[in-house]
């Protein structure tokens, strides 16, 4: 083998030796994963079923009603909370949060049926949550329109 081959290989292997130190030590590499919060997380998962129909008691993704949506996204994000079924009993989970401090990954609830706590969603942040809907699907929605607005209950905190 000849001097120039061994140069060649020998630069290869440094130049593949640094390329896998600066992987490994780079601070960008490490902090992007940690930038991600949960909320984020959830979120993101949500957004993933845009589109799926509503189905009566559903929750998969051939069919989701507000609360089988919300319990399914929950459970399959990196977060990995186990919601109740119904919105009433989500409803009680985790902490009360004002509405001028619903963060993303809060759950929101509305009065839908004249009688209390009936439907849920997901915040995704400045007045905006992802919910499935019987006419919509899973979509996003605003809490300023006027319907949300005047059936609006509470929110509450269930990521750390």
């Amino acid at each position: 083998m000849g001097i120039s081959m061994k140069i060649s290989k020998l630069m290869v292997l440094g130049i593949s030796l640094l390329m896998l130190l600066a992987a490994l030590f780079s601070p960008v590499s490490n902090k992007a994963e940690a930038s991600v919060s949960w909320g984020q997380e959830v979120t993101e998962v949500a957004k993933r079923y845009m589109g799926v129909k509503y189905k009566a008691a559903g929750t998969t993704p051939k069919g989701f009603d507000a609360s089988g949506f919300t319990q399914y996204v929950f459970d399959k994000s990196a977060a990995d909370i186990k919601l109740p079924r119904t919105s009433k009993d989500q409803y009680k989970a985790g902490k009360a949060v004002k509405q001028k401090d619903i963060k993303e990954g809060d759950l929101v609830f509305f009065n839908t049926s004249g009688k209390g706590v009936s439907f849920v969603g997901i915040s995704l942040g400045k007045d905006k949550f992802i919910a499935v809907t019987v006419s919509k699907g899973v979509s996003i929605n605003s809490m300023k329109t006027k319907y949300w607005k005047d059936r609006y209950v509470g929110a509450r905190r269930v990521l750390k």
